[in-house]
């Protein structure tokens, strides 16, 4: 059900991406340098729809990296709970074996 969704989402935005694409093949010419407008800038001549899809692909890298960053938090509290949940398995472990023995020197006393 969910792959039959990710397909209904997935291909109508793709259609569109390779429509923009299509329709934007004109060169573009992008002055990389905003303050020397003289020949001597720098200057980059790319079809429009590279232009964009560097631009998105540039967005996508950061605002994962983004959200690597702000869910660190949430990633550490995670190994705490982890390591603690290990350590306190190991001490019921060692508990119960030794309740066994308890148990039993117990009921010897009386």
């Amino acid at each position: 059900m969910l792959r039959v969704l990710k397909l209904l989402v997935i291909l109508p935005v793709a259609a569109l991406l390779i429509l923009f694409a299509v329709a934007n093949r004109q060169p573009v010419t992008l002055i990389l340098d905003p303050f020397g407008a003289g020949p001597e800038a720098l200057r980059v001549t790319i079809p429009l729809f590279a232009f964009f899809f560097v631009t998105l692909a540039i967005g996508i890298v950061v605002g994962s990296v983004t959200s690597w960053f702000a869910q660190g938090r949430h990633r550490r509290a995670e190994r705490h709970f982890r390591r603690e949940c290990t350590r306190l398995e190991g001490e019921n472990a060692r508990l119960k074996g030794a309740g066994g023995s308890a148990s039993a020197a117990l009921s010897l006393r009386d």
